[in-house]
């Protein structure tokens, strides 16, 4: 505790390790767990995969769930 699971369009992996390191540092720092306790997935869709492999399977069956959706906070 806490998974967090990015699915996102490709990117280098430089990229890649810049921004599960700044997600990682925000849950050390607000979330008060050990660094222990983080684990972060990363999983890259083609633009013209996104709709069909994250947007209907996965976001909005889940839109009750969402913070942030489509840029706008839902809280």
């Amino acid at each position: 505790m806490p998974y967090i699971a990015i699915k996102a369009y490709p990117k280098d992996e430089e990229i890649k390790k810049k921004v599960v390191e700044e997600i990682n540092e925000v849950f050390l720092k607000y979330w008060g767990c050990p660094q222990e306790a983080i684990s972060i997935s990363m999983e890259e869709f083609a633009p013209e995969e996104w709709e069909n492999k994250v947007v209907k399977p996965e976001i909005e069956p889940n839109a009750d769930k969402m913070m942030i959706m489509s840029g706008k906070k839902k809280y």
